[in-house]
């Protein structure tokens, strides 16, 4: 039987080989072939592709593991992530695909009649798209950290080479095509091992009614089982609402990742790919409906995978497991640092309860064969009986969140072809949203900045040229980020959300829907909106203050975490534009008859739809 590791290493390298030659087939020849796939792609096809795009490491990687930890408050990923785009087939993808330009800088600049609108426009989407493709980075050097075993750095060299070939070869037609490919590798291996899992756990094979089914040891209903096993270990109850999170918290969050969904620039952009204007609504409709494939079976994952977990290492009567007796994953998870046991009463058992298994709440830097963190250690070595958090032991055991879903296939002792699949899954997904974020830095820079604005009288061959070097740089800064990145997977994504919807999404939104604002409110708007939410996230997340400080939440503006906090700057953009607006003068006519042209359906829009 072939070994896991060549297993991997196959299947891994079959997608790669798979997104090259896509790359290769659809090479892009022209800057609209580069920049929007000559708006040529059909809707159903943008729709899988912009899923992909969309369901990017947070989500295959990083999802699971926030709706197992957060149970209740996760939902407002679940809600703030899909109902955003409720918005983006409402309010912008129609109009901007009849605005029918490549990018949405090129949009800001002729809406609001201002070079320095698009400057800035520009400005805002590489700060919104270098912190998502943090997050994207960080993803791939988790999964080829462990599964293909190679160095974080080292796989996320190969990661930044991959996506080099198939990016800056393709430009947006070899992307459109390489995410349809890599949508249904990620869905697939998403789905194969939730089935199993719900299987094991449940006897139901569908993981949305395995999430509400009875347990199939007799125990009662998974969600009923879980909270019961929290509560006795220390933790907050599962399906109780804001125990981690307060009301006002959640609410700012869900409403930034929503409008931060319809702000981002790399999902827009999707929308000037297609042949007509009404495909765009079309394919937001067919995006949300392969999105909704991943997104219902994420709480059975979160749900089954914590459960999993804590069985595994606690075993069935709670009083740990010898170190000797865990199984092969346990170590190998171990060794990539995202998984580690600190032995504080020194049983030889791991116990896993609520509370830090190691001296503060960072991620540890420890040594694997001691099982220990390389320096202090907690003081909380209870006697025999002592409770501890509620819980009748010490916490010993350390699990980044992030490895949920890739450690499953392994703990639920999956065959190897599914933990193979896992890995190729992983990868798919987080180098889908890369490329995405990647390009639209690159056609940003090269034809928002370069040839709009610097130099207009570059050639097409030069611009296509110069787009490909850029994309070559971003990549670079992009790796640079993935070995620094600033929290875990969804944690950094939240922040571009808010950074999308405190910059980008206001200025849209009153560019199609007001003749009133003009240039100097849309360029103080977005000043100001980015401005706040980059300083705040900047201040709370340890720059001016430690990032895990006991008190840290007291210093929240209305109790807002900074991944909540891009609402507010939202509400600061909307305000600063209207006010400034009011009292400069009105835009050009030449400029509200665009807005005309754009919002209402005539005789000249209509014959563009065809």
């Amino acid at each position: 039987m072939m070994s896991l590791d060549i297993l991997t290493y196959w299947v891994v390298g079959a997608t790669f080989a798979l997104y090259i030659a896509i790359s290769i087939w659809a090479k892009a020849k022209t800057t609209g072939d580069f920049y929007i796939a000559g708006k040529g792609v059909p809707p159903v096809v943008n729709g899988m592709a912009t899923a992909a795009d969309w369901m990017s490491a947070a989500s295959f990687i990083s999802l699971a593991g926030l709706i197992s930890y957060l149970g209740y408050e996760s939902g407002m990923y679940l809600m703030g992530w899909t109902g955003g785009y409720v918005l983006l087939a409402m309010l912008l993808a129609p109009y901007l695909r009849k605005f029918g330009k490549f990018t949405v800088p090129e949009f800001i600049s002729e809406r609001y009649y201002s070079r320095t609108a698009r400057v800035i426009a520009v400005l805002c989407l590489i700060f919104i798209s270098f912190t998502y493709v943090a997050g994207q980075m960080r993803g791939v050097g988790i999964v080829f950290s462990r599964f293909l075993e190679l160095p974080i750095e080292q796989g996320l060299y190969l990661g930044m080479g991959i996506v080099f070939i198939y990016s800056v070869i393709g430009g947006m037609k070899g992307i459109t095509y390489t995410q349809v490919a890599q949508y249904i590798v990620l869905m697939f291996a998403y789905s194969v091992p939730a089935i199993f899992m719900a299987l094991q756990l449940t006897g139901n094979p569908i993981p949305q009614l395995a999430f509400g089914s009875q347990m199939s040891d007799g125990s009662g209903f998974l969600l009923d089982a879980l909270d019961k096993t929290l509560i006795d270990l220390g933790f907050s109850s599962y399906t109780e609402p804001f125990n981690d999170k307060s009301m006002i918290d959640v609410m700012a969050i869900t409403l930034a990742l929503m409008v931060g969904t319809a702000g981002l620039p790399h999902v827009l952009v999707r929308f000037f790919t297609v042949p007509k204007v009404s495909d765009a609504r079309k394919s937001a409709g067919w995006a949300l409906i392969f999105i909704a494939l991943l997104y219902t079976t994420a709480p059975a994952v979160g749900s089954l995978s914590r459960l999993t977990i804590i069985n595994s290492v606690n075993g069935a009567d709670n009083n740990g497991v010898l170190y000797q007796e865990m199984p092969s994953w346990f170590q190998t998870w171990e060794k990539s640092g995202l998984l580690a046991w600190f032995d504080h009463n020194g049983d030889g058992k791991l116990q896993y309860a609520a509370g830090n298994a190691f001296a503060g709440n960072g991620k540890p830097v420890f040594d694997a064969d001691k099982h220990g963190q390389l320096g202090e250690r907690l003081t909380i070595n209870p006697s025999a009986g002592e409770a501890v958090n509620g819980a009748p032991f010490a916490n010993e055991i350390y699990i980044d969140r992030d490895i949920m879903v890739l450690a499953n296939p392994e703990i639920a002792q999956l065959p190897n072809w599914v933990i193979a699949l896992i890995a190729a899954g992983g990868v798919a997904a987080a180098l889908s949203t890369a490329a995405g974020l990647l390009l639209v830095i690159s056609a940003s820079i090269s034809h928002d900045l370069l040839k709009s604005t610097f130099m207009p009288s570059i050639s097409e061959k030069a611009e296509l040229r110069a787009s490909r070097i850029t994309a070559a740089f971003a990549i670079l800064i992009a790796g640079y980020l993935g070995l620094h990145p600033p929290a875990f997977v969804a944690q950094v994504v939240a922040f571009a959300f808010g950074l999308a919807a405190s910059s980008l999404f206001p200025v849209l939104i009153m560019g199609i829907f007001s003749k009133r604002v003009n240039k100097y409110g849309a360029i103080f708007g977005m000043l100001s909106g980015l401005i706040f939410t980059l300083g705040y996230i900047v201040y709370f997340k340890g720059i001016f203050m430690p990032p895990m400080a006991a008190n840290i939440a007291d210093n929240w503006l209305f109790g807002i975490s900074p991944e909540g906090i891009g609402v507010v700057g939202m509400l600061l953009n909307f305000s600063v534009a209207f006010c400034v607006s009011s009292i400069t003068p009105a835009p050009p006519q030449n400029v509200q008859d665009m807005i005309e042209r754009i919002r209402l359906p005539n005789a000249a829009t209509a014959a563009q739809d065809h």
